[in-house]
This record gives structure tokens, C-alpha cells and sequence, in this order.
């Protein structure tokens, strides 16, 4: 792990993270590399096992609300989907050179509060960026699941399984115990 970087899973969380692009150069800028990432981020869903609370894909980051995994974390759940993407626009000849930044950011979401601010910032990005006029227009986020009840690539506070994450009582005392 990078020198100074902590990152606190086990706890039951929701983890708020935000991914750039590679030198924040606009990968994510044409609808159908936006569509392909969700249909990437889906198929880890469904692998690894965790809810996804809200998204929003912009054309040189994203940011993802999750739960914690039952299989794995989050660290492998943005290893797999950045590889993943990564390989398939390398396969089809559609990008040559690096597409993300090595790291990513993750924020622990431990109240009501955050996970409220978090869905707002995450789908009020688009109108903040002049990308749409209104949250509802940007198809590239989770905004319309809750407002419409309308999914789109991936399932939005959809859980196919019963989840059974495990942790133990350290690892929650040092969680309870960062600062």
C-alpha cells in the first residue's frame, strides 16, 4: 500500500470512492466508453458480491457509493474494474496508453448524513460541471433509480444475495479508534 495511504474496511460501511482518469485526460468522454465502464462495474457487482448505493460516471472520473464486499474489498473491486476496462479498450484498439491513475480515493461513510450528502454530490457533478441542465439528464448516474425507479446499466441498491459480511471485534475497535 502507498506510504501514508489508509484505507478501513471491515466495519460495515459504505465506502465513497472517487477514481481519475490518467492525468485527468477525458477517457470517460464519449457515451459509449461511460456505457462500457457500467457494464464493467455491473459484472463486478455481481461477482464480487456488493450493493451499489449510487454512481456517477463523468468524462475524466467517477465516483462510486458501495457497500462493503462479501468477497474481497473495494481495493479489488477498483483493481478489477479499472484492469478490466482498461484490457477491453487496449483489445478493441480504442486507447493505447495508460487510462486511470494508479491510486484511488475512498471515504469511509459511517451516518445517514454522508450517505445523503455523498448521492446529492455525486449527482448534482453533471449540472455543476455544465455537462446537463438538470440531474435526470446525465444517463451516466444512479439519479434516475431513485427518482424514477429507472435502471440503467447497473443495478442500483440491488442485493441478489443474502450478505454475510464478517469482520471481527479488533478490527472494529481500531475502526472506532482511528483519528
Amino acid at each position: 500500500m502507498t506510504e501514508g495511504l489508509e484505507r478501513w474496511y471491515g466495519g460495515g460501511d459504505l465506502h465513497f470512492i472517487t477514481c481519475s482518469c490518467y492525468h485527468r485526460q477525458a477517457q470517460l468522454a464519449s457515451p459509449e466508453r461511460r456505457d462500457l465502464f457500467l457494464r464493467v462495474l455491473e459484472q463486478a457487482r455481481t461477482r464480487y458480491r456488493f450493493v451499489v448505493v449510487g454512481y456517477v460516471i463523468m468524462p475524466e472520473h467517477f465516483h462510486l457509493l458501495i457497500t462493503e464486499l462479501e468477497v474481497g474489498d473495494p481495493s479489488v473491486v477498483m483493481k478489477v474494474v479499472k484492469e478490466r476496462f482498461t484490457k477491453l479498450l487496449h483489445r478493441d484498439g480504442l486507447s493505447g496508453g495508460p487510462i486511470w491513475q494508479k491510486r484511488f480515493y475512498d471515504f469511509n461513510v459511517c451516518s445517514s448524513e454522508k450517505h445523503i450528502e455523498k448521492l446529492r454530490y455525486m449527482h448534482r457533478n453533471p449540472v455543476k460541471r455544465g455537462l446537463v441542465a438538470a440531474p435526470e439528464d446525465w444517463k451516466w448516474s444512479s439519479f434516475n433509480a431513485y427518482a424514477c425507479h429507472e435502471e440503467y446499466l447497473v443495478r442500483v441498491n440491488c442485493q441478489e444475495w443474502p450478505l454475510t459480511v464478517t469482520y471481527s471485534q479488533s478490527r472494529v475497535q481500531s475502526f472506532q479508534n482511528r483519528g
